[in-house]
């Protein structure tokens, strides 16, 4: 039930940051400036604003970042070289739903996509020390390689905190789940789910894929609301 559970969040999750799949491919929409007046440091944690969400990576030197990033490729091949090409959108996509990731090196020009880099700034949003540079860029470049991915429990953002701060966090996910469990709180949506189950029955009519969601769903957002 909570493997369940868990799998449902995860795809809602991933459906409410779709356009984390728009990845700029084409080497004419990158900017130039992306760390304009930036002075890097081993160790920086790096922040890429996308639509709806934010990318994260930690800071190598020599204009190397590594971060995390769903891909299917190391599934499906071990040639290194097709798996070190860009993630493409099909291959990111399939990596989320199949569960797996690599925490990978790159240019940063290719990390930023053409996006201004954001500087440290969790340092202040979480008010946590972070540990020495070197610490961090150790911890990253130990991580390196295949893993297992979550939406919800292990994406970018717990790998860069648990490099700079010890402790994997994810504020993002920490924000999903307060809207998530502000919606089941709200009794209209018990109303609501009960209300579209009736209309499926009007509509499908009565069998137990229409009458066991009906009664189900707002059943358990009944009891844990």
């Amino acid at each position: 039930m909570l493997d369940s559970l868990t799998y449902l969040l995860e795809k809602i999750f991933l459906l409410a940051n779709f356009s984390l799949f728009n990845i700029i491919s084409s080497e004419e929409d990158k900017c130039t400036d992306y760390c304009e007046g930036l002075s890097l440091q081993r160790g920086d944690l790096l922040e890429v604003p996308r639509t709806l969400f934010i990318h994260f990576g930690i800071y190598l030197g020599e204009n190397k970042v590594a971060h995390l990033m769903p891909d299917i490729m190391p599934v499906i091949t071990n040639d290194k070289c097709q798996i070190q090409k860009m993630v493409t959108n099909k291959r990111l996509i399939l990596g989320v739903l199949s569960k797996n990731a690599t925490i990978r090196v790159d240019t940063v020009e290719d990390f930023a996509f053409g996006s201004k880099i954001i500087l440290n700034i969790m340092d202040n949003t979480l008010k946590m020390q972070p540990l020495p540079n070197e610490e961090i860029a150790r911890r990253a470049e130990k991580l390196i390689g295949v893993i297992p991915y979550s939406l919800l429990w292990n994406n970018c953002e717990h790998f860069v905190t648990y490099c700079r701060y010890g402790s994997p966090v994810s504020l993002q996910t920490d924000k999903f789940c307060e809207t998530l469990k502000s919606v089941i709180r709200d009794q209209r949506s018990i109303l609501l789910t009960g209300f579209l189950g009736m209309l499926s029955i009007a509509y499908l009519g009565m069998a137990p894929c229409t009458a066991i969601p009906t009664v189900f769903i707002p059943f358990v957002l009944w009891m844990v609301g």
